[in-house]
């Protein structure tokens, strides 16, 4: 029994070796027995070896193929030409049958092989390709003129934390944000029609179940008529970077912040008397309305003149009030469209008494066609606020001439909009500004 299981696998590799000489004889055979006995034309059935022949090559291989070849000529110089029953080479056919034969043989054997070296090749070449495409840093995929995905690499599975199936649509196969869900198809449908390439952030759902943002990069690869052939796209994590720039937002939104605190600190005097100056007024304007009301008869016109009085310098001291508390209020930077002509008048308004007490004077010069900017209407406030200060304290104590400080605003030819702070300081004076600033 140990000897027949040593010698079976022998017999059966045996058996695969003989197998197509045993149905290549056989299929010669039946072939020879039917054209003799239906007397079936010699070129005929010389056509119907070669298709054998052709099918043993196919199937068989080289030795194969030219083994049925001798046996088919063989077959066709005994049996359908004569004289019959014994090889004789006196018909031409004798002489184009074996040549005949055998090249083909040969000829189909040459082009198997090299289709199979072909195939080989491109294998080795997709092997290779996503071998790259796996070694990528990035999500990386490629699609069919349609959207449907043909080919992914590693990295998506790992990020989805599923098998992705070909074939599948780009925008079903990946699981968005619901919130960014239609924007992502639109954008995606447009790209498509207008065969344009995609640029695009959305949440993707992680393998941890956490959503995380994607930078959807996607062109298409067209034919010479311009016709999209296939669609390339690569992904990239920008979570980590999107969180460090929100990071960094913040601690800029907290220094600019303290940067305003502490120019607010440097204005406490001021302040306080541009604060003072209206509710003065309030207590002189209260007094009077009192001494009218208790007059004989009651003076009700000019106590109704003096109230009005203390509700106008009311609204004044809250605008101030509001004022500081705008410049003070701890809050992200919101980029948004505003006037930049009431803006800079609120820091005019706030900083006119502390440049009146160091005997300066502050103007302001907007041109009347300005334009609505965009950014954050405090962050702006504060950079010419910061501005006046420094320009405040560049001017000298004592000068002949005129201590003055002007803001200009006007727009440029860029459509954008020009906002200058000068003063009549000493400046740098013989040196080049360019080395030191």
């Amino acid at each position: 029994m140990r000897f027949l299981r040593s010698i079976r696998p022998k017999v059966v590799d045996c058996g695969r070796l003989a197998a197509p000489y045993v149905i290549g004889s056989l299929g010669v055979g039946l072939l020879t027995a039917a054209g003799f006995y239906w007397q079936i034309h010699s070129t005929t059935v010389a056509l119907l070896y070669l298709i054998g022949i052709v099918l043993v090559a196919l199937n068989a291989g080289l030795a194969p193929s030219i083994y049925v070849a001798l046996l088919s000529y063989l077959c066709l110089d005994s049996f359908f030409t004569a004289p019959l029953f014994r090889p004789a080479m006196n018909q031409p056919l004798d002489f184009v049958a074996p040549v005949a034969f055998l090249t083909t043989a040969y000829t189909i054997n040459r082009l198997i092989n090299r289709n199979r070296q072909s195939f080989l090749e491109i294998q080795m070449l997709r092997d290779e390709l996503r071998l790259v495409m796996d070694t990528i840093p990035g999500l990386v995929w490629s699609g069919s003129p349609n959207g449907s995905v043909e080919l992914l690499n590693q990295r998506w599975a790992e990020f989805i934390g599923e098998p992705l199936n070909r074939g599948q649509d780009w925008e079903t196969l990946l699981p968005v944000h619901p919130a960014d869900a239609e924007h992502f198809t639109r954008a995606w449908h447009q790209a498509r029609q207008s065969q344009e390439p995609l640029d695009v952030e959305v949440r993707v759902r992680h393998a941890s179940g956490v959503y995380r943002r994607l930078w959807l990069q996607v062109v298409p690869r067209c034919d010479a008529e311009g016709r999209v052939v296939t669609w390339y796209g690569l992904g990239t994590d920008i979570e980590d970077w999107r969180q460090a720039e929100e990071a960094s937002e913040r601690l800029r939104s907290a220094l600019a912040h303290v940067a305003r605190l502490t120019t607010l600190g440097e204005l406490t005097a001021s302040i306080a008397h541009e604060i003072n100056q209206p509710l003065a007024a309030i207590v002189n304007n209260g007094s009077a309305c009192l001494r009218w009301l208790a007059a004989e008869p009651p003076n009700l016109a000019e106590a109704r003149t003096t109230v009005a009085a203390v509700i106008r310098d009311g609204n004044q001291a809250a605008d101030i009030i509001a004022r500081i508390r705008a410049l003070a209020r701890k809050t992200p930077a919101e980029k948004c469209w505003f006037d930049l002509r009431p803006a800079m008048q609120e820091v005019v308004l706030l900083l006119r008494p502390e440049v009146a007490a160091k005997g300066a004077t502050l103007q302001m010069e907007v041109a009347e066609a300005m334009p609505p900017v965009l950014g954050d209407r405090v962050q702006c406030q504060q950079v010419v606020l910061n501005l006046v200060m420094n320009a405040l304290e560049a001017l000298p104590p004592t000068a002949n001439g005129p201590r003055e400080i002007r803001i200009r605003a006007r727009p440029d030819e860029a459509d954008q909009v020009v906002v200058a702070v000068s003063d009549t300081g000493v400046g740098l004076d013989g040196v080049n500004p360019d080395g030191h600033l």
